[in-house]
């Protein structure tokens, strides 16, 4: 079968539809992976599916190949990225979410659990080479029963997460999946909950659902102003990423929510290997240290932190993009809403969240950056900074993921994208001078090497 090389990614496989993705894809991937499945083992496979326009019709094509492949399907239905991960951790070890994410809405795509690991790199290529030359094999015994995971999972979430009081909450999911879901389960914990866009719809029409985006943050700010309340979160698409805002209108990134998350599972896991992405503010590492942990900095992906967590048995991991994942009392893999929960079981114990928040270690830093190149180009530029870039003493380097730059007074970024041709850059200063030098110097060596170069700010 001809299908388009470019939709199998690093992590997952995400195209346009119909132009690039369509349901004959669906199918042929569900047979790929029943075949697959059940070459490892795997007799069942449960399948979920974000709030997308295209998703219905895309999980039914992916189904029939499953059942074609001789494979127990458990249909999830319309549930959060996470919510399929939780089936695929307690009903059974495999699992595919169609999902687009935070993409745009003519996307879609799938994300895939496979004997309880999250696949990637070569397991997502040899899926493609598998339909490509249609080599899945067709079983009997195929048959699908659908099962409603919503209340194991909150109630699962409800039982293990406790505030020390009520607080009131404006939570944004942006008319993504997480609507569906979010809202009922932050009442059950015991919050008043004021909510923005719950209604599930794939046109997406009041902002887009990406809370690494300021611009998307902005309904929410107004919101916390008008209603006083105490906190506002925000959820991707498919819901496995948070937003954090305060009541000034701050916005709580990724890297500093790790702080304050390290030291509360640091608590109980003394001496804890906390992974954290190569995007991450130089402030975290020491907080992890202070409390009591080991900081281990690793490549950016969820699968590539999933997996990693599980070689060093990891209590707590995350990712600047907005991906937490919780080992300590939970299953390991990233769900936006039970991390928005574990945030509000720790500020609870204060009077005031915002004071807590916004008291977190902070620098100087520019959002995600972007330049974008031709296909196969950004890993080629990054080999040759690496190659040909040389720093002073006081500087420390690491190529475990592209060229990240660390001195006493901040870091630079540049590291190749493995989902789109662009190269990703970050720098963090701790003054405001600090940051101009550091993006200088590191603009400077990216021009030597890519003359042609441009920056503009991170499509996603």
């Amino acid at each position: 079968m001809q299908v388009a090389a470019s939709i199998f990614k690093a992590y997952d496989i995400r195209g346009v539809v119909p132009s690039t993705l369509d349901e004959a894809v669906a199918e042929a991937l569900g047979l790929a992976f029943g075949t697959e499945a059940l070459r490892q083992g795997e007799k069942t496979v449960a399948v979920g599916r974000d709030g997308r326009l295209s998703g219905p019709g895309l999980a039914a094509a992916l189904i029939r190949g499953l059942v074609a492949a001789g494979i127990e399907v458990i249909d999830i239905g319309p549930v959060t990225t996470p919510m399929l991960y939780f089936a695929a951790a307690t009903l059974c070890r495999s699992g595919i979410q169609v999902t687009g994410s935070h993409n745009p809405k003519d996307y879609n795509g799938f994300k895939m659990v496979l004997a309880g690991k999250a696949i990637y790199g070569e397991e997502i290529q040899a899926l493609r080479r598998c339909i490509e030359a249609d080599a899945g094999v067709r079983l009997p015994g195929g048959r699908v029963r659908s099962v409603d995971v919503l209340a194991d999972y909150t109630a699962r979430i409800v039982g293990d997460v406790k505030l020390a009081r009520p607080m009131k909450l404006v939570v944004d999911c942006g008319n993504g999946i997480a609507g569906a879901s979010a809202p009922a389960l932050f009442r059950a914990l015991g919050c008043e909950v004021v909510e923005l866009f719950s209604e599930v719809d794939g046109h997406f029409p009041n902002h887009h659902p990406d809370p690494s985006k300021p611009e998307n943050l902005l309904d929410l700010q107004k919101a916390l102003r008008e209603t006083g309340a105490e906190l506002g979160l925000a959820f991707d698409g498919d819901g496995d990423r948070l937003g954090i805002v305060t009541q000034s209108g701050q916005n709580i990134y990724p890297d500093r929510q790790m702080i304050l998350f390290s030291q509360d599972v640091l608590a109980r896991v003394p001496g804890g290997n906390i992974l954290f992405d190569v995007k991450c503010s130089q402030r975290l590492a020491p907080a992890i240290e202070a409390a009591g942990g080991v900081p281990v900095i690793w490549k950016t992906g969820h699968s590539l932190i999933k997996a990693r967590m599980k070689e060093l048995d990891s209590p707590l991991g995350g990712e600047m993009s907005g991906h937490i994942f919780f080992k300590e009392r939970w299953f390991g893999f990233d769900d936006g809403t039970y991390a928005g929960a574990r945030l509000l079981e720790i500020v609870s114990r204060s009077p005031d969240a915002n004071v807590v928040l916004e008291h977190l270690p902070t620098s100087h830093s520019t959002p995600e950056l972007n330049v974008a190149c031709a296909e196969g180009e950004p890993h080629a530029v990054v080999a040759r900074l690496v190659e040909t870039a040389r720093f002073e003493a006081s500087a420390q380097v690491s190529t475990i993921d592209g060229l990240r730059v660390d001195w006493p007074d901040g870091f630079g970024l540049i590291r190749a994208s493995n989902t789109t041709p662009v190269l990703v850059l970050r720098f963090e200063g701790h003054t405001p001078e600090a940051l101009h030098r550091i993006e200088g110097e590191m603009l400077a060596l990216l021009k030597q090497v890519k003359p042609d170069a441009v920056v503009g700010a991170s499509a996603h």
